[in-house]
């Protein structure tokens, strides 16, 4: 049995409504991987709470059709949870009432932590907590309108832009004070992107400076890293986001650590195909076949990672447009190889250097405050991890 065992997640608004999430593990939105059939894919495997692509605030309120298209749930959601950006706090009220009254959303998650330059540039994501005012604003103004409905409202951010502008603590005692209902910490500055490693000390000196629930993110690629995790900081939960690329069944791994169960033996050949189809069929249902085999290729290389295929092969999974197609390609391998064992506890997904420098609002460092400035026109429709 694991040392530490974390009780159930509930994420509970100022008014009393609440979600509880039995095994304390959510799987982090990404743009263009988390989408309903992802959700669905990685539900089937294990428990959990399965977030939406992130949705950009002002999209939900001028009602654009594509950000309308992005809010599809799969049957098996009965939690429906969408992650939220945007820095204009009117805005992102509006839509958040909109999430709630007509998506029937039941949680909601505020982005204050992606590193993409076209997010930071505007003062969003992992830039928006260094104005202290700003962020001040849009939690008190996102929790008020999600708490008229009973939906409690959690935030997912960063250290802070770099090790010299760290911001979680502030953003922590805000988001308490404001009724956020929980908050998760990537253990990493926007800096650092998604490169080198996450730095776990933090979340727990976040754990001790705050009486939220804390969740911890960042390089947990097996079971056991989560529950080390949590032994380590104190975390309520673990936040997934890379570790579950191209193996869904992580979400099984992580709903036996934290039970206690033994590890279960890894996938052959066979059964990861076996997933990748199920995959594969999800993305058709949704998108159709054709549009849903295409958005399936970037996955790929996740999924074969580590597996002895040749380079023909590997370009025809690649540029794989039609079911039969996949299947033929698949007749092809041998079901009973064995997982690469050596592929277990390392990194997945994007990694790359860390930034020399982070795009922001000219300016944007100059003080802690934003004052009378005014950025509601700098939100636009963007999307980002």
């Amino acid at each position: 049995m694991p040392d530490v065992v974390p009780e159930p997640l509930r994420f509970t608004a100022p008014s009393g409504g609440s979600v509880e999430v039995a095994t304390p593990v959510v799987l982090a939105p990404m743009a263009g991987i988390t989408n309903p059939a992802y959700r669905q894919l990685c539900l089937e495997q294990g428990a959990g709470l399965y977030v939406c692509e992130m949705i950009t605030s002002r999209g939900i309120v001028e009602r654009i059709p594509k950000t309308f298209g992005m809010l599809q749930f799969a049957p098996g959601e009965t939690v429906r949870s969408v992650q939220l950006y945007g820095v204009d706090a009117d805005i992102m009220a509006r839509a958040a009432h909109i999430l709630c009254d007509e998506f029937g959303v039941h949680h909601i998650d505020l982005n204050l932590g992606c590193p993409v330059p076209k997010v930071t540039r505007r003062g969003g994501g992992g830039a928006l907590p260094w104005k202290t005012d700003r962020l001040e604003s849009i939690l008190r103004a996102t929790v008020k309108a999600a708490d008229a409905h009973g939906v409690p409202v959690t935030v997912k951010t960063r250290m802070g832009i770099d090790d010299d502008h760290l911001t979680y603590l502030d953003a922590g005692r805000i988001a308490q004070d404001a009724g956020v209902a929980a908050i998760a910490l990537h253990a990493r500055t926007v800096q650092q992107a998604y490169a080198g490693e996450a730095r776990w000390e933090h979340i727990a000196t976040l754990v001790d400076a705050v009486d939220i629930p804390v969740l911890g993110n960042g390089d947990i690629w097996e079971g056991a890293d989560a529950l080390r995790m949590v032994e380590q900081t104190g975390a309520a939960g673990v936040v997934i986001g890379r570790g579950c690329l191209g193996r869904p069944w992580l979400f099984r791994d992580l709903a036996d650590a934290f039970a206690g169960r033994p590890v279960q033996p890894y996938p052959t050949l066979g059964e990861v195909t076996a997933m990748l189809r199920r995959h594969a069929v999800l993305l058709a249902e949704l998108h159709g076949e054709r549009w849903g085999l295409t958005d399936l290729r970037k996955h790929m290389a996740w999924y074969f990672k580590g597996f002895p295929i040749g380079g023909d092969l590997r370009r025809a999974f690649a540029t794989v447009s039609s079911l039969a197609e996949l299947d033929e390609n698949i007749a092809q391998l041998d079901p009973t190889a064995t997982y690469p064992e050596h592929e277990l506890g390392t990194p997945r997904g994007r990694q790359g250097t860390p930034r020399a420098h982070v795009t922001l609002p000219y300016g944007w460092l100059d003080r802690r405050e934003l004052g009378d400035e005014d950025l509601s026109a700098a939100e636009s429709d963007v999307s980002g991890g």
